[in-house]
């Protein structure tokens, strides 16, 4: 029932702006002819109920991590990791329940993650930009989306209060595309799913349909979608569609973790929860991801 009201979210957030707009027409003394007829207390009963839907996501069952290759190579810090908590996102929207976000450690350059400047810093002032990014697993290609424009960093306290705030209201409200930004979705071999997320414009090197191999080039890591600033962020699910998919824990088996903690990230290197999966570096752990097989 859960995932059959999860998928129906385009639905119940058509209801909510609908009805939420009938209501307030109705209290300035304009008139909806398709909604005349019912009562108010019907009006506030279908938006109550759809609000509600719009926040049903399909829970995932007890079950083993699922062994995989991680999606890059190198050095890498990682950031809302599920070695850290569960849900790692504080959602399970998405089938992001064990999501984890990935970026590289900085350096010198990198620009500060908060400054004092009308803008932005560009993306590719960052060294994760043009990353390239492998398939985890064997499968399919289902879904591309590629001409997401890479915005500029938000780390002035403006960019980052609109991050917070209004932006992120509107893209949660206008779908997967607008969170996810460029993205790639494959279908596994062992009938899991993979989203790779906020991904270079124009970067992509696979089409849907297209078959994959573990460690084939997906496309680059970019800064679209829900981002503050270039990184990729990657999930596993039990089907393809993000709207009916409950996520699914995985392991990298082809990076070795350090006790070594990103700089930029030392506020957030705190013990892990008791729910923590600890095969799975913690949040601003680095790591080396190796070629698969090595």
């Amino acid at each position: 029932m859960r995932r059959a009201i999860s998928r129906l979210r385009k639905f119940w957030l058509i209801v909510v702006v609908v009805v939420f707009s009938a209501m307030v027409a109705g209290r300035n003394g304009l008139q909806v002819p398709f909604l005349e007829s019912i009562p108010p207390l019907g009006l506030s009963a279908a938006l109550f109920l759809a609000g509600i839907f719009l926040l049903v996501t399909p829970k995932t069952a007890r079950h083993e991590p699922y062994v995989m290759a991680a999606p890059v190579r190198g050095r890498w810090a990682a950031l809302n990791s599920p070695g850290q908590k569960l849900p790692s996102h504080g959602t399970r929207f998405l089938g992001q329940y064990a999501a984890v976000d990935i970026l590289r450690p900085t350096d010198e350059t990198t620009p500060a993650k908060i400054r004092r400047a009308w803008r932005g810093s560009r993306p590719a002032d960052y060294p994760s930009f043009g990353a390239q990014v492998y398939s985890m697993a064997p499968g399919v290609v289902k879904k591309t989306s590629a001409k997401a424009t890479d915005h500029r960093a938000r780390n002035t306290w403006q960019g980052l209060l609109y991050l917070m705030t209004l932006e992120a209201v509107i893209r949660s409200l206008t779908g997967d595309r607008m969170i996810l930004g460029n993205h790639v979705i494959v279908a596994h071999d062992d009938g899991t799913a993979a989203v790779y997320a906020h991904l270079r414009k124009d970067s992509l090197t696979v089409a849907s349909g297209q078959r994959v191999n573990t460690g084939q080039q997906l496309g680059e890591v970019g800064n679209t979608g829900n981002s503050s600033e270039p990184h990729l962020h990657v999930h596993l699910m039990d089907r393809v569609n993000p709207h009916a998919a409950a996520g699914l824990m995985m392991v990298w088996d082809n990076i070795t973790r350090s006790e070594e903690i990103e700089p930029s990230l030392k506020e957030l290197a705190q013990e892990p929860a008791k729910n923590a999966l600890r095969s799975m570096p913690s949040n601003g752990e680095i790591f080396e991801a190796h070629h698969p097989g090595l």
